[in-house]
């Protein structure tokens, strides 16, 4: 499986490209799909481009992707950065009225389980974010593990093409026990090293302009639907 993840935290001052409203993000997704995407990431925003979790933005956000690309999974972020109070958090969840197909949370936030138990009970698929081993650790103790839809490892910035490789064996021998599948990616430099290692591994991976700006050869990279059609031909999916 190949997801792309269209915008992420960044804003179009970081490439212009990156959609924020929801007509340009459900624009992106169709343009995404037909380059070879099969689900998708996103990052709802708020009226100043910064991620939000309020309720109202969401479904205006799901509504215009499920018109515009109709069957595509579509999945969001329940990042602590978007509200960083717990309970706030676990209160603008428990609210949204038009549900995303999965959402990722991340385990090592506070509160990661408490919010993952609110979305499976509203039947909403989770994505375990595991950035770190003592995050995979703590994953593979939760009564929660075999509830999630997939495990989502989620690779360093900054790390060259060995160090990638060696975080995400690192990551994958945490979670060895699991019997989901496994999505593994990386975020700038670490990008197409950990995409290239997931093809290698039979992994499921994710591609776009919340984790990489340039292409395989380091060219910038036009579009989202530039990135999925690069990994496509790098073997995702």
């Amino acid at each position: 499986m190949l997801k792309a993840c269209v915008n992420g935290p960044r804003t179009p001052g970081e490439h212009s490209r990156v959609p924020v409203s929801a007509d340009q993000i459900a624009a992106d997704v169709v343009r995404g799909v037909a380059a070879g995407a099969d689900a998708v990431h996103l990052h709802v925003k708020d009226d100043t481009g910064a991620d939000t979790l309020q309720g109202a933005a969401l479904a205006d956000v799901l509504r215009a992707v499920r018109a515009a690309a109709p069957g595509t999974p579509v999945g969001v972020t329940t990042g602590a950065w978007a509200e960083p109070d717990p309970r706030e958090r676990l209160a603008r969840i428990a609210a949204w009225t038009v549900l995303p197909d999965f959402a990722s949370v991340n385990w090592h936030e506070d509160g990661a389980e408490q919010v993952a138990e609110l979305l499976l009970g509203r039947g909403v698929g989770v994505e375990a974010g595991l950035w770190t081993v003592a995050a995979a650790r703590s994953w593979s103790d939760s009564v929660l593990n075999r509830r999630c839809l997939r495990v989502l490892l989620e690779l360093s910035d900054g790390l060259d093409a060995t160090g990638t490789e060696r975080e995400a064996d690192d990551l994958l021998a945490a979670v060895a026990g699991t019997d989901l599948p496994v999505l593994l990616h990386g975020l700038g430099p670490s990008c197409w090293p950990a995409l290239r290692h997931a093809v290698a591994k039979g992994l499921d991976t994710r591609i776009g302009l919340e984790d990489v700006l340039v292409l395989p050869d380091g060219a910038p990279a036009p579009d989202n639907a530039a990135l999925v059609a690069a990994a496509r031909e790098l073997g995702a999916g």
